[in-house]
């Protein structure tokens, strides 16, 4: 069964720091982009970042750019997201998702990816 499991998430304070871990299971996923999206409550999902499978080509969502970093393992398999300087409106649920893009493409939408996992929650107090 391919999965996608996510860890890391939890409370912080306001411009603290945390980090989340997203392991693939079921499958190499390491000729597939990875990424993450998050959905706060009573929101969309939005995206958050990726991160290519050959080049480690990255791409952000302007919100997190210079406080976020997305990277990934030698095998490719895991994928990470450093936040920091964390603020109120960071809290969400953070999905972590792949899909098979060995040409290296970076998609924003959520529908252009195939594999979701569970969700880790994140929340910052003020």
């Amino acid at each position: 069964q391919v999965q996608l499991v996510e860890s890391g998430g939890g409370l912080v304070q306001t411009g603290g720091s945390l980090r989340l871990s997203c392991v693939g299971n079921g499958r190499s996923f390491r000729y597939y982009s990875m990424g993450w999206f998050r959905q706060a409550p009573g929101k969309e999902r939005e995206f958050v970042a990726a991160i290519s499978s050959s080049i480690g080509k990255t791409v952000y969502s302007d919100s997190v750019k210079d406080r976020f970093a997305i990277s990934r393992d030698n095998a490719g398999d895991t994928v990470y997201l450093r936040m920091n300087s964390l603020h109120p409106e960071d809290t969400a649920i953070f999905y972590c998702v792949a899909a098979d893009y060995s040409d290296n493409r970076l998609p924003l939408s959520p529908d252009e990816y195939d594999y979701w996992g569970q969700g880790a929650k994140v929340t910052v107090s003020s």
